[in-house]
């Protein structure tokens, strides 16, 4: 699953920004997207294919992204792999964290991904399609960020509506937060079978 995430935003507007040297990007957003995919694993909420071309990772209202022990390895494992610009990256994941919406319980999607090799088939569609209508059944409000507005009509289509806007430090790029009511719309036509990792 971290090597499809890793993967998946290597061209990513926010992460090619954050990891801007291409040549180790790679092996960057592996190490970094394997101590979430860990993280997420926890919380019993991670839909992937079968093959791991595509996955997506929910938050469960109540739960941190993060929990022990893999948030005491964050920040060593940033200053190992950014050196002098690990501070500003913790500067890019406190503004993550400040735009999540307070007194509301919600599902959060941490990442949703498909391997550049499997894009266009509808695959990733289908994990957020499936996620969204296990959540239906909940009656839970879900939110996410969006690093790349090439998602935006995506996510529209799957009842997703514009929550507002952050911009990175040191004029890094904009990311917008995204909301949706239980019962939105779910125009995407799942393909192929989702199946909890």
């Amino acid at each position: 699953m971290a090597s499809t995430l890793a993967a998946a935003f290597y061209d990513d507007p926010v992460w090619s920004w954050v990891f801007p040297e291409p040549e180790r990007r790679l092996s960057q957003l592996l190490a970094l997207w394997g101590l979430y995919v860990l993280g997420g694993i926890d919380h019993e909420w991670v839909l992937t294919t079968p093959r791991y071309e595509a996955a997506a990772i929910w938050i469960p209202p109540g739960c941190v992204e993060l929990g022990e022990p893999h948030a005491s390895e964050l920040d060593p494992l940033l200053d190992d792999l950014l050196g002098s610009r690990a501070d500003l990256v913790r500067e890019v994941f406190s503004r993550f964290d400040e735009a999540h919406p307070r007194g509301h319980s919600y599902f959060y999607l941490s990442f949703l991904g498909t391997h550049p090799d499997h894009r266009g088939m509808g695959i990733g569609m289908a994990l957020l399609a499936e996620g969204l209508s296990r959540i239906d059944r909940q009656v839970v409000p879900a939110y996410l960020e969006s690093s790349n507005p090439a998602n935006l009509a995506r996510y529209e289509s799957v009842g997703f509506r514009v929550h507002g806007h952050f911009d990175l430090p040191e004029g890094g790029p904009v990311v917008t937060t995204m909301w949706r009511e239980p019962g939105g719309p779910a125009d995407a036509a799942p393909r192929g079978t989702p199946e909890d990792a």
